[in-house]
């Protein structure tokens, strides 16, 4: 147990100072460390320590019916019309969706067709479950009915988050901030921390926008005032800026090219006004779309739509056949980074409402900082003290033991970019003492072995070998405690569970391997008589 070859000594000692190098950007100011060849940073910090934003989002279940209630009746409007059964009265009332058959001859074949709209879901574990329908369907009379079942509007719910956590986390990351926190919660509930940001309202800005961008041709006629009804194919839409001003733009299919298909989008500055505008690109079938638009309506003017409010209304002068192009709206530089950031990001499924935001601020992180500092500090010389008073010289090799232990659980987080919470100091501390036990385990052997009057290196040989299963099997039911709480926790117990488990797989080698090699080395060079403990 105490012979250690030199292929062993020198992996062991290179695993400490390979630790001590990645802890080191942790005390070195910024411009040091941007003259040394480190290949990692300090640790990042979390919200709770370094301040920045937290916002709750909501999905918007009345949005959300209204787009699937809009689907639905366009699907019950082209089945129909496909199988030409006459009809009258397609339109919601609350949580349903109602049509007329005009021809009773013809009902049958109506709930026939209708009926493959129902769209059965699985909603067993791993595809292995029950199947429930998106929409009920009955007939009353001369009218067929769809109502939405709680199953499926809990799937649509369900894949509207899903689809929203990746686009908020594109968002995010575009800000260029550094590990941000995006996770579910609850049902239909999106919890976003973005640390070191301390401006919550563009945060709630960026993320409240759905980002569902249109390029639709107006109508011919515009009104005079906002109060006037639009024409049959037209609909009514604000502008972004000015909600008073009212535009008509057409509801045609054939008259709107949906932002879906934007390959990229850039703020830019525009060459003849010097303004902030949006450049954009399409992809090879939104270019040919919006080509066709452009081409075969020079001369009348279009409207650009984001959100269902109207940014611009420029004139088509010539055909876009490039399949790019730029949106203005007298943007301020933000503003115009902002909505191209949105844009390329996708559009959100539904829209998010804030349900809760606010900014904690760089004053709060600094008492925190300060707070886990100096806990860490007397833990570290409580421990410190305890071990030397105890256990003498074998208690200094302890303590560095135990420096050694801290220093490979900065360095490792350092190197992996793992965020420090304010739980994470609680389970530094914590693994210094389970460090420091694995230490004691020992020392404690090593004096029961003497008793017995074994010589020294038959004492520190056994003590060693014996207390390693002990330790070995106290600190695996920990890892499995730890492993746990990363699994099924979220948020704070993440943190602390971080720094736990990784508290646990540094000290069996610092307390074992590295206490082993000391002790060894020790043996070698002063060749004791006695066992100072």
């Amino acid at each position: 147990m105490l012979f250690f070859s030199k292929t062993k000594m020198i992996a062991t000692l290179a695993m400490v100072a390979l630790s001590f190098y990645l802890a080191l950007p942790n005390v070195l100011p910024a411009n040091i460390r941007s003259m040394l060849p480190l290949f990692n940073g300090p640790i990042v910090l979390g919200l709770d320590l370094q301040g920045g934003s937290h916002v709750l989002l909501e999905v918007d279940q009345a949005t959300l019916k209204d787009q699937y209630a809009k689907q639905l009746i366009g699907d019950i409007r082209q089945a129909l019309r496909a199988q030409k059964i006459p009809y009258s009265g397609l339109g919601r009332s609350g949580d349903s969706v109602s049509v007329r058959i005009t021809d009773p001859s013809r009902m049958d074949a109506a709930m026939t067709e209708l009926r493959k709209l129902q769209q059965p879901l699985d909603t067993g574990f791993f595809g292995n479950g029950g199947t429930t329908r998106q929409y009920d369907i009955r007939q009353d009379g001369d009218q067929i009915i769809f109502t939405f079942t709680p199953a499926g509007l809990e799937y649509r719910i369900g894949r509207a988050i899903e689809q929203s956590l990746d686009i908020v986390g594109k968002r995010i990351n575009a800000l260029g901030t550094t590990e941000p926190i995006i996770q579910r919660q609850g049902v239909d509930r999106i919890l976003v921390q973005v640390p070191g940001l301390q401006d919550p309202a563009r945060l709630k800005d960026l993320l409240g926008q759905t980002a569902k961008l249109q390029f639709r041709l107006l109508c011919d006629n515009q009104p005079t005032s906002a109060t006037e009804r639009p024409p049959a194919d037209c609909e009514a839409l604000p502008d972004q800026k000015q909600p008073n001003q009212i535009y008509w733009v057409q509801t045609s299919s054939r008259a709107t090219v949906d932002g879906e298909d934007l390959n990229d989008a850039q703020p830019a500055f525009d060459n003849r006004t010097n303004e902030p505008i949006v450049s954009f690109r399409f992809n090879q079938q939104g270019a040919l779309k919006f080509g066709q638009l452009t081409r075969d309506n020079v001369g009348r003017p279009f409207a650009i739509v984001l959100d269902n409010k109207v940014v611009s209304a420029p004139r088509i002068n010539e055909p876009i056949l490039g399949g790019s192009g730029q949106i203005s709206g007298n943007f301020t530089t933000q503003e115009a980074t902002d909505l191209a950031i949105v844009l390329r990001s996708g559009a959100l499924p539904a829209r998010l409402s804030v349900v809760e935001e606010r900014s904690v601020g760089p004053s709060l992180g600094s008492d925190s900082i300060r707070a886990g500092i100096i806990a860490s500090i007397i833990g570290l010389v409580t421990v410190l003290l305890f071990m030397v008073l105890c256990y003498g010289l074998f208690g200094i090799f302890a303590v560095i033991a135990l420096v050694a232990h801290t220093i490979m659980i900065l360095g490792i987080m350092s190197f992996f970019g793992i965020t420090l919470t304010l739980p994470g100091i609680a389970g530094l501390v914590l693994g210094m003492g389970m460090a420091v036990d694995s230490n004691v385990l020992v020392y404690e052997r090593i004096r029961e072995e003497m008793k017995l009057g074994r010589s020294v290196i038959g004492s520190i040989e056994t003590g060693f070998r014996m207390a390693f299963g002990t330790i070995f099997d106290s600190n695996v039911t920990t890892l499995i405690a730890g492993v746990v709480l990363f699994g099924l926790g979220s948020g704070p117990i993440r943190g602390f569970a971080v720094t736990l488990v990784l508290g646990i797989l540094t000290t069996i080698f610092t307390a074992f391997t590295l206490t082993r090699l000391i002790v060894a080395t020790w043996i070698r060079t002063a060749r004791p008589k006695v066992v100072p403990l």
